[in-house]
């Protein structure tokens, strides 16, 4: 075999084992997984009863704003409307070597940090498509380690915006692979309704999924996500559909809510919350008492939606911080969602890793014979205790080979990528 990790825990639903495994690796796959396995190996990695799980999934990101952080200002009100309006003040001054420099380095930061899948939205309102060809170049550069998925996403709202739905279409042809919208951002709530509709009359035509910004706003009457499931549910898009955000759902009244939930499961529509953009941004028009401004993750995946966690935002103008580490958002997202009990917090685990994967549709994920051998060594032995901790990543491997390395006395990685912390840097080539 190419790889062995010896002594390995897996998180719960993984394992059929109750004691440590070998994962035995051959051409980038994943060709055994059981205890003491009788074979040798090129290389060994002993984890000495630490967590090994697949890698961390990113649902929800946006690539494009990475790292731009202060330009051409701060966002002195933290708010999104804000962070909105210096986005539009920024675009015109972008580049396209500025967006692919600025987007390899925090891909730097996610490999290291073990996310190797990453779900992006990219601006497509401005006609010349600059962070689209920017982004592209990006998925291609970091292909050998990472999976780099795009959403062709009209900021300023599909509608609103004079040209967007055509500039929507001409991402698609260039190679984005995933249709978004942001309907609670339209001129009126009829108009958010419509965008939904022909948003995904037109991804049902292209084959294509569907990943929508959706009432991200405190106002309790923000209700595309209703639309966004009888939609799917006409489409016949079952499956294919995830709203992001939702944090509308919190300021809900509960009956609504109750009618809202068993359509969005059996539309099969999957829900994304950004916890440590959300708890940043809501509620800042409120005094007190102050609402939390996430979704209802609990009651959702007690329904039988899957649910993921996403990252959002590092260091641009709606978030000042960041990191691309995947267990400071199941951190944050624990604490807002209250989900202090061993089965919540393992599904916050779950939240930034298979819940994640299923949403982007990746191909041979896990930890099982035939997957990919792409996977993580956490100074951990547990998930509950990775989250706690935000565990070192002790080695980080993507289809069989080792590209990431920490050790295990150090509790986060360098993020200027230091070679005494961090040996792994993408090929700019």
């Amino acid at each position: 075999m190419d790889l062995i990790i010896r002594h390995a825990s897996l998180p719960p639903g993984l394992s059929t084992h109750k004691e440590a495994v070998d994962i035995g690796i051959e051409a980038g796959r994943i060709v055994a997984v059981e205890p003491r396995l009788a074979a040798s190996a090129a290389e060994e990695i002993d984890a000495a009863g630490c967590l090994v799980s697949p890698p961390f999934v990113d649902p929800h990101f946006h690539m494009d704003a990475t790292l731009s952080y202060g330009l051409p200002r701060v966002n002195a009100s933290g708010t999104l409307l804000e962070g909105i309006a210096l986005w539009g003040e920024l675009k015109p001054e972008l580049t396209q070597d500025a967006l692919i420099e600025r987007a390899l380095q925090y891909c730097d930061w996610a490999v290291a940090r073990g996310l190797l899948a990453i779900r992006s939205h990219v601006d497509v309102c401005d006609p010349r498509l600059l962070a689209v060809e920017a982004l592209l170049e990006v998925k291609r550069r970091v292909a050998p380690y990472l999976d780099l998925q795009l959403v062709a996403f009209p900021q300023d709202g599909v509608l609103r915006s004079p040209g967007a739905f055509d500039n929507l279409k001409r991402a698609i042809a260039l190679g984005v692979d995933v249709v978004g919208g942001i309907p609670h951002f339209e001129r009126t709530m009829a108009d958010g309704a419509e965008s939904v509709r022909m948003l995904c009359e037109y991804a049902a035509e292209q084959g294509l999924r569907v990943d929508m910004h959706c009432d991200e706003s405190d106002d309790p009457l923000s209700r595309h996500i209703e639309t966004l499931a009888a939609e799917t549910q006409r489409l016949g898009l079952h499956g294919r559909v995830t709203g992001s955000h939702l944090t509308s759902m919190h300021s809900m009244d509960n009956y609504y809510v109750s009618k809202l939930l068993p359509l969005m499961r059996e539309s099969g529509v999957a829900a994304i919350a950004n916890p440590l953009i959300n708890i940043t941004l809501q509620g800042r028009s409120d005094t007190y008492p102050k609402r939390r401004g996430m979704t209802r993750v609990p009651e959702m995946m007690a329904a039988g939606i899957n649910v993921a966690f996403g990252h959002d935002c590092v260091m641009d103008p709606w978030y000042s911080l960041g990191s691309g580490d995947m267990l400071e958002v199941a951190h944050m997202g624990l604490h807002v969602a209250q989900m202090t009990g061993i089965e919540a917090m393992h599904a916050c685990f779950e939240a930034v890793t298979v819940n994640a994967a299923r949403i982007l549709g990746l191909e041979g994920y896990g930890i099982a014979p035939g997957c990919v051998a792409d996977c993580v060594v956490l100074d951990a032995r547990n998930p509950v205790e990775a989250i706690r901790l935000r565990a070192a990543r002790l080695a980080v491997i993507r289809r069989g080979k080792v590209v990431a390395r920490s050790p295990a006395d150090r509790a986060t990685l360098a993020l200027e990528g230091r070679p005494e912390q961090i040996d792994f840097k993408l090929q700019r080539g």
